[in-house]
């Protein structure tokens, strides 16, 4: 997957260039017919509209289908919408989580504003032009379906009237022993505030500092290295201490200590001590003073993958989780998630005691990095998957009002989610406000609370040892 994206990555930016240079060239001839002040006017206008609609980082068609396989034994109910209201044939009383594959068209308007589904009092919004087979997110409402109650309607879009419910069904993973496992501060949250939060046993385990890109540190007169430690100090705090808001404890966090970005050097060779990019440091045990429970990395503080499996297998052991909340290894690719569950994996394996299950998350994704699309606060739709994923189960709990309200603020507790947009970002946003109709909430700048503060959270089910 992470090939495919450089290939449409590398296409995206040559079909912009063409349209630059086309654009360029249309204006000089111009230029030769019209007043010279129609070309500054021109590419104002021109710069605006690619800020409003074609600044999207989206790496597929949106005529492309969303390619989701079930397992055999997921319930599959054929539905149609009637008067408004959605109808499916068969019982779905027992079925936590509700997937409904629908086909979408969008109309002229929604080539130029985002088209959405209503589902209810819920919103799931898509791509622009979009065109295909899509997964509308129905868990939470079973009661207003079986009723017949459930109201279903397209803005700036088309539902085809065929239509298929998928009805999975899980136990509640929050009366287990659960272990998050966060590549960096604030993945915790981002993905599982609100299970993490309800759940009596939870352990997390934080891997990286999350040091790098420290330059908002150096305005207060720092070096680079010297910022890159202050960033890694902050964020080791955030990683022990935020989850508490959740009803953790300090003594059920984890802080490893390892090097952000470094995960897949480390291991490429796992002997090898890898240290940090900008901080100039080489022991993990900087940041570890706080861990309520001794780990074999403290012996030596090598930041090698040998001491991360080492790390990863005493933690397993002393939690003893049923269930490991983890990165989806295909889905997202930032090289710091896809490197920390094959690091579970392996430790796992090497591991006296063995989870039953996965819950995997993604915090980032290949194909669209606006998923979850539209305004906070609404529901998760299935995100893009353009080639097959696994046949993994789905499981998606619900965050009400007050739940979502208080992931909110343990997110505006994490350092690299605080702080001012950049001028550019705040113009685009702008400009997107006024004429594309987006919106973004008043809890947070940074646009993972738009994107992570919803009525569901959303988990992928694998089952080990299958």
């Amino acid at each position: 997957m992470p090939r495919r994206k450089q290939a449409l990555l590398k296409r995206h930016r040559r079909q912009k260039r063409i349209a630059l240079l086309l654009a360029l060239a249309a204006l000089l001839l111009m230029g030769v017919f019209v007043a010279w002040w129609w070309l500054p006017l021109l590419l104002l206008v021109g710069w605006v509209a690619h800020e409003a609609w074609f600044a999207d980082h989206l790496f597929y068609a949106p005529n492309d289908d969303y390619n989701y396989v079930f397992a055999p034994d997921v319930q599959a109910l054929a539905g149609r919408i009637e008067a408004g209201h959605l109808f499916v044939d068969g019982d779905i009383a027992s079925a936590d989580t509700l997937l409904l594959q629908v086909q979408l068209k969008a109309g002229w308007l929604g080539r130029w504003l985002d088209p959405y589904v209503l589902i209810g009092e819920d919103r799931q919004d898509f791509e622009r032009g979009v065109n295909g087979r899509r997964y509308l997110n129905l868990s939470g409402q079973g009661a207003l379906l079986a009723t017949g109650k459930l109201e279903l309607r397209g803005r700036f879009c088309r539902i085809d009237p065929q239509m298929t419910l998928y009805a999975l069904r899980n136990p509640d993973y929050a009366e287990q022993r659960l272990m998050v496992i966060a590549p960096h501060a604030d993945d915790a949250e981002l993905a599982a505030f609100g299970l993490y939060s309800r759940t009596c046993d939870v352990s997390i385990v934080t891997l990286t500092q999350g040091e790098i890109e420290a330059e908002a540190y150096q305005v207060l007169g720092l070096n680079q290295a010297t910022a890159a430690r202050l960033k890694g100090r902050l964020r080791s705090w955030d990683s022990l201490a935020v989850p508490l808001w959740g009803g953790v404890p300090q003594s059920q966090c984890l802080q490893l200590g390892y090097y952000c970005l470094q995960l897949p050097a480390m291991q490429t060779q796992p002997e090898l001590a890898v240290g940090s990019r900008e901080s100039a440091e080489s022991d993990t045990r900087s940041v570890r003073a706080a861990n309520a429970i001794p780990l074999p990395g403290d012996v030596d503080g090598v930041p090698s993958w040998r001491n991360l499996l080492a790390d990863l297998v005493a933690s397993l052991e002393h939690f003893q989780p049923e269930i490991v909340v983890t990165p989806h290894p295909q889905l997202d690719p930032h090289s710091d998630h896809v490197a920390s569950t094959q690091a579970l994996l392996e430790a796992i394996e090497l591991s006296a005691w063995k989870p039953k299950t996965l819950l995997l998350y993604a915090n980032h994704l290949h194909d669209n990095d606006r998923w979850p699309m539209g305004p906070a606060g609404f529901g998760i739709a299935l995100p893009p998957a353009i080639e097959a994923l696994p046949a993994d189960g789905l499981w998606s709990p619900t965050l009400d009002a007050a739940q979502q309200l208080d992931k909110a603020m343990a997110l505006a507790m994490q350092h690299d989610l605080q702080g001012a947009l950049p001028l550019k970002r705040r113009i685009r946003r702008l400009i997107q406000r006024v004429l594309a109709g987006r919106r973004w909430p008043a809890t947070g700048e940074d646009e993972f609370f738009r994107k992570a503060v919803r009525r569901h959270e959303l988990f992928w089910v694998r089952t080990l040892g299958d």
